[in-house]
């Protein structure tokens, strides 16, 4: 049984050719080329959604972000 699902996927030609190019020169498939970039993509948006709560985390508790890690620092030092 296949673990894995087909996908009909349209890119602009010139896309396209860098895409193959990069594949052919890290000798690798244009699928494990478009799995990695996908995985990729959902990893950053992860971060990014991570980072923009902690953003608001940070306003509702009136500290600037870049004093995050201080406040947490003192934190686990007052544990």
């Amino acid at each position: 049984m296949r673990t894995s699902k087909i996908l009909s996927l349209s890119l602009p030609p010139e896309l396209l050719r860098e895409a193959e190019r990069v594949a052919k020169k890290e000798g690798r498939t244009k699928s494990e080329l478009f799995r990695e970039a996908l995985r990729r993509y959902i990893q950053e948006r992860r971060w990014a959604e991570l980072r923009q709560y902690g953003a608001l985390q940070a306003r509702k508790l009136g500290i600037k972000e870049t004093e995050v890690e201080q406040v947490i620092a003192a934190y686990r030092k007052g544990q």
